[in-house]
């Protein structure tokens, strides 16, 4: 699973950087983007190319940006994590979608501030599928946990008059389609406490300046996975706290 993970992420690399820009994930090529040289296929091994050509392009010498192999290793380890965390059940297929459209979203979040409709209309067809050979239970929980996804991002959107961007709606929709309206309500906690975290840390160290914005897509990602894999045992253990102290 983990070097399912190297490989895929490499292609997840490719789709999140083109697709906002309207181009193929077919062709061209990949290439250098300072002098145009095609990779061959051993500058394209996940990783190890860029280990070994010490980050930068074998004829220009021009250094490569280390989103490729972090992404390609994460996804690699979330790959083999889910794994571990899952085995082999047939929920592995929603966790491995899951991890596929945020490593995708997340990388492309942070180089253009967008997620692209494009990619978000590609994994609804892939959880539709998915949901339609194992529902949730019930059922309809993947109907409303969508339709809550979107209301609450929409009406968070009309409130902060546009702080919440019209990807972040859609995918909030998506995610609740996939775990469910419980899950969904956990993941919106866990983002929104990993933004304010991440985001007060940036203002402190002056990386963020104050009313810049800033992508959403990747605290999305890591609550959303945090809700997914750790949120029943997490509410599990509040409850068992709650009946302790009371």
């Amino acid at each position: 699973m983990f070097f399912y993970g190297l490989i895929l992420g490499s292609f997840y690399n490719v789709v999140a950087l083109r697709v906002p820009e309207g181009k193929s994930i077919v062709a061209p090529r990949s290439s250098c983007p300072n002098c145009g040289h095609q990779l061959t296929a051993l500058e394209l091994i996940p990783v190890l190319s860029y280990v070994f050509q010490m980050g930068k392009c074998r004829r220009c010498k021009v250094g490569i940006s280390p989103v490729y192999p972090l992404f390609e290793l994460l996804t690699g380890v979330l790959f083999a994590s889910a794994f571990y965390l899952i085995g082999w059940e047939f929920e592995l297929v929603i966790a491995i979608l899951l991890i596929s459209l945020f490593i995708i979203i997340t990388v492309s979040d942070l180089a253009y501030m967008i997620i692209p409709d494009k990619v978000l209309l590609g994994f609804t067809v892939l959880f539709v599928g998915v949901r339609i050979y194992q529902p949730l239970t019930p059922w309809w929980d993947s109907i409303i946990g969508a339709a809550a996804g979107f209301f609450l991002l929409l009406l968070i959107a009309f409130a902060s008059k546009g702080g919440m961007g019209g990807g972040d709606i859609k995918l909030f929709a998506l995610i609740g389609f996939a775990v469910g309206i419980k899950t969904m309500f956990l993941s919106f906690f866990f983002s929104t406490f990993f933004g304010a975290f991440f985001g007060i840390i940036g203002l402190m160290t002056g990386l963020v300046k104050r009313k810049q914005p800033i992508p959403f897509g990747p605290f999305i990602a890591i609550g959303t996975l945090v809700a997914y894999f750790f949120g029943e045992k997490m509410i599990d253990w509040y409850l068992n706290l709650l009946l302790t102290v009371f």
